[in-house]
């Protein structure tokens, strides 16, 4: 049923919740797993010490540290995925508007699911979807499931 999954991962603890998901349907279905990250600036500089209220400007990361940060969540997705008996067939670290790379990565591996976390590490946009998942429930041409 699902032979190619594409899961939306930003560190988030439901993205960790859609990738687990998304290995157990893995498992299930034989299915490859394809890992996107797409790194934002402002959240990478939140997580190497931004606080609120702090110009981010200031401590906004360089493109080393931004490529650095990336990888070493892409390994911890790994990781989890590990922990649930899968292998991660294909980690992507994508640069630009993280919907739009993870449907077009959805798209260039013929994927027929989309696993995202309901809200990720994201602005207050939107209460209740969040706006990439929102995003990429309007853009993708397969299935897409939004974990809680």
């Amino acid at each position: 049923m699902f032979k190619n999954i594409v899961v939306g991962f930003d560190g988030s603890e439901t993205s960790e919740v859609a990738l687990r998901l998304a290995c157990d349907l893995a498992q299930k279905y034989e299915s490859e797993i394809h890992l996107v990250h797409t790194p934002q600036p402002h959240t990478v500089a939140f997580a190497l010490g931004a606080t609120t209220g702090y110009h981010a400007a200031t401590t906004m990361p360089s493109t080393e540290e931004v490529k650095a940060a990336a990888e070493k969540l892409l390994n911890e997705g790994k990781v989890v995925a590990k922990a649930c008996g899968q292998e991660i067939t294909h980690a992507h670290m994508k640069r630009g508007d993280p919907a739009e790379e993870i449907v077009a990565c959805a798209d260039a591996c013929g994927a027929d699911l989309i696993v995202t976390g309901r809200r990720g590490l994201g602005g207050i946009g939107s209460l209740v979807l969040g706006s990439t998942t929102q995003k990429v429930n309007h853009l993708a041409k397969c299935a897409c499931l939004s974990v809680v």
